[in-house]
């Protein structure tokens, strides 16, 4: 049975809700999904265009390298 984990800032220029859903897979290794998501409003909307793209690359590499501590230990 999956595990989620919520967290998130309500308030500020980017409000968001991120999700960790930690789940059972192949092998003895689990799965986590991270989904972020957040309804932006006014100039932020406009600079959210700008900075999802980036986001996700952030977020590509701090997994990247979650996964090579994870895997390491």
């Amino acid at each position: 049975m999956p595990v989620s984990t919520d967290a998130g800032s309500p308030q500020g220029p980017f409000p968001m809700q991120t999700t960790y859903t930690w789940a059972a897979a192949d092998g003895a290794s689990p799965r986590m999904t991270l989904r972020n998501t957040g309804s932006p409003a006014g100039f932020s909307a406009v600079v959210n265009l700008l900075m999802a793209p980036m986001m996700r690359r952030a977020m590509r590499k701090d997994l990247a390298r979650l996964k090579e501590i994870l895997e390491a230990a």
